[in-house]
């Protein structure tokens, strides 16, 4: 996976239509595939912006 730049809410928001589409049911199984996929791709960028965040929030604290 490339490092995509994607806000954190955007990728939350984007998360969000794919789960709608796949509990309506309207996806093949290839779109489907495609779509788990992406999701999976996301989370990973949002696990990372919250490690960061609570890097930064730890360094922060640890100065005070």
């Amino acid at each position: 996976m490339t490092k995509e730049k994607i806000s954190y809410s955007d990728a939350v928001a984007e998360i969000e239509i794919i789960l709608e589409k796949i509990e309506e049911g309207s996806l093949d199984v290839d779109a489907l595939a495609e779509k788990v996929s992406r999701v999976t791709d996301l989370l990973k960028i949002c696990r990372e912006r919250l490690h960061l965040t609570e890097a930064q929030i730890d360094k922060i604290l640890g100065e005070s």
